[in-house]
């Protein structure tokens, strides 16, 4: 038997086996002594030029942190002088106006010619008033844009009873996170003026103002009120939102573990003169294991991760390693799942508010994150530990498990954080111009419940039956799935397909037959699949992109649940086997991991080695199930 690895150059199937070796042996090489696995979490240079702009503010900046964060920007301008979301994109406004201020913190000139090409990007798109609310208000912060140019954010919604519209608990986690805080600050209306000003990307008129003619008269008389507010009103609103922003922070101190949260929190604190409390200084202190810093020929490059994704990235490695013919009992899984029982979480969070009675349990993205478990970590978690054979997983499975059930929502489908978090009025406010504010069921997060469930014996019980109910019907019209937490619709059908036939869709059936087909569809000609993150704006780019080791990997784990051994999938095969490198692991520049669909993106640096570990696995374990191919009983 012999894999294709192009049109004219068969590779023998022992290949897929020593690739599979290799990259067990890597990911073995990558886990930390106490268990756990972390890539980099990579994003784009936003998350540098508001860092360097935070700690400006906060009168913290040092030339070290900004020399180095600066090489990194620059690492990342494009030819044209503009910036992207993510390597290979189109490029983004508001993100090349925040490299172009940062770069002016650190003492570039608007004359240096990679400025200049910034600049007139800037003007040549609608200056400054054309970018993003955030990107604004961080340029207000310094007296370099209007706060009255700006949608009103009045602290008195963090008031607003849990039934009433638009209370902070109709926002997904993320996005009450950052909104709390926000509404502090936007109360003072601070302003720090820096050395310089920003003509260079200025547009004269107006800023453009989004939302319906409702909405926008809305927001006038938010304004309105935000002019002449009630006093005892606004102290007892700035008062609630402080002390709900203090009650959220973590451990670490993170807030959320996430940066959009982390930052305007210690935004908040310094407003309202906390800046020498220990809430503060556990704040600062905790962004420097955030930092990534490399030694580079032109020094050292830092750069901050939006956040981290240990537990995530643990129990997808437990599985690849499992999927791999790794025992149970190796060590290597023993101490990484030992490690995930140790991050299980007992108290209770904001997905309290919609479901009082659950009682707590399951397991957060990140290390220090106990007030946000998520349905999509717990679901993978519980896969994970159950492969293990570690003491207590069926305790721990169960009280995951049980969290998950009571986090369903009405129509049947999973969220990542929140149950029924679907109203649509969060996004019609001007102040909503950048990302998901809502956390709907998703097919991605939906299909993994419904994996777990299966895994656990409990695909006939009613609440799986209408988790598979939500997935039939959320399959798209061309056969394949939508995918929120991953690039896009590879991701979704790759998770699909998968958890429909564990629960009991027969291979045969029409579902797993379409996504079959459009699999075929947008395999590419050199046997591998990518999607361009563009396809969640633009219809033209589903399926297609440049080829990555995740999203070909996402695509044949869909392939063999299906039960598919076609040329297809030895193609797939023979593109992961041809592109490995001699380390064991993939090249993977671009994003393949989306936080908001349309706006953020993320490049998970070890998704380009769990996923085709987990689809070298399986592909092998197959073959040897039917008897076929040498190497393919491949086990450590």
């Amino acid at each position: 038997m012999t894999l294709t690895t192009s049109r004219t150059d068969p590779v023998p199937a022992a290949a897929a086996g020593t690739a599979l070796q290799r990259a067990v042996d890597r990911l073995r090489g990558l886990q930390h002594p106490d268990g756990w696995w972390k890539g980099e979490l990579q994003t784009n240079v936003t998350m540098d030029a508001e860092d360097l702009l935070m700690r400006e503010f906060l009168g913290i900046r040092t030339a070290e942190e900004t020399a180095g964060a600066a090489r990194w920007i620059r690492s990342q301008q494009r030819a044209d002088g503009t910036w992207a979301t993510f390597a290979g994109g189109p490029p983004d406004l508001s993100t090349t106006v925040e490299a172009w201020v940062a770069l002016r913190l650190a003492g570039d000139a608007p004359a240096d010619p990679h400025m200049t090409r910034a600049a007139a990007y800037v003007r040549a798109h609608g200056g400054v008033r054309a970018g993003r609310v955030f990107t604004r208000i961080w340029l207000a912060l310094f007296g370099l844009h209007p706060w009255d140019q700006l949608p009103a954010l009045p602290p008195e919604m963090v008031l607003l009873p849990r039934w009433a519209p638009l209370n902070v608990y109709d926002f997904a986690c993320w996005a009450r996170q950052t909104i709390v805080p926000l509404t502090v600050v936007a109360s003072t209306r601070p302003v720090r003026p820096l050395p310089f000003g920003i003509p260079e990307l200025e547009v004269p008129g107006p800023p453009a103002v989004s939302g319906s003619r409702f909405w926008r008269l809305f927001d006038r008389v938010l304004h309105a009120y935000d002019r002449h507010p009630l006093p005892p009103l606004r102290r007892l609103a700035v008062r609630r939102a402080l002390r709900w922003v203090l009650d959220r922070q973590e451990a670490d101190g993170s807030w959320g573990g996430i940066q959009p949260p982390w930052v305007y929190s210690l935004l908040a604190l310094e407003v309202t003169g906390s800046a020498g409390s220990p809430a503060m200084a556990a704040g600062i202190a905790g962004l420097e294991g955030f930092l990534v810093r490399e030694p580079t020929a032109d020094g050292i490059v830092r750069r901050l991760e939006a956040c981290q994704s240990p537990v995530w990235d643990t129990g997808l490695a437990l599985i690849a390693l499992r999927d791999a013919g790794v025992p149970a009992d190796d060590p290597a899984v023993r101490r990484g799942a030992d490690w995930l029982l140790g991050e299980e979480i007992g108290v209770t969070g904001d997905w309290a508010v919609r479901r009082p009675k659950l009682a707590p349990g399951g397991w957060a993205f990140e290390f220090a994150n106990d007030g946000y478990p998520d349905i999509d970590d717990t679901a993978e978690v519980a896969m994970a530990l159950r492969r293990s054979a570690a003491p207590g997983r069926d305790a721990a499975i169960a009280r995951g498990l049980a969290w998950v059930l009571g986090m369903q929502s009405s129509d049947g489908g999973w969220a990542a954080f929140d149950a029924d978090n679907t109203s649509s009025l969060p996004a019609r406010l001007p102040f909503c111009d950048f990302g998901a504010v809502t956390d709907p069921p998703s097919a991605d997060v939906t299909a993994h419940v419904v994996e777990a469930l299966a895994a656990e014996g409990r695909a006939a019980e009613p609440a799986c039956r209408r988790g598979v109910r939500w997935l039939l019907d959320a399959q798209e019209p061309d056969g394949s799935w939508f995918g929120r937490w991953g690039a896009n619709h590879v991701y979704g059908t790759g998770a699909a397909v998968p958890a429909l036939v564990a629960a009991g869709v027969p291979r045969s059936g029409s579902a797993v037959r379409r996504a079959v087909a459009w699999l075929e569809g947008t395999q590419q000609a050199d046997g591998g699949w990518g999607e361009d993150l563009r396809s969640y704006r633009d219809p033209a780019w589903v399926g297609r992109g440049e080829p990555t080791a995740s999203q070909t990997a996402w695509a044949l784990l869909a392939l063999l649940a299906a039960g598919e051994r076609s040329a297809t999938v030895t193609r797939g095969v023979a593109w992961l086997v041809r592109h490995q490198r001699a380390d064991g692991g993939w090249d993977e520049p671009q994003f393949t991991g989306t936080g908001f669909p349309g706006d953020f993106y993320i490049n998970y640096h070890l998704y380009r080695l769990v996923f085709p570990v987990s689809a070298l696995g399986r592909y092998l374990a197959g073959c040897a199930a039917a008897g076929a191919g040498s190497g393919a009983g491949m086990r450590r």
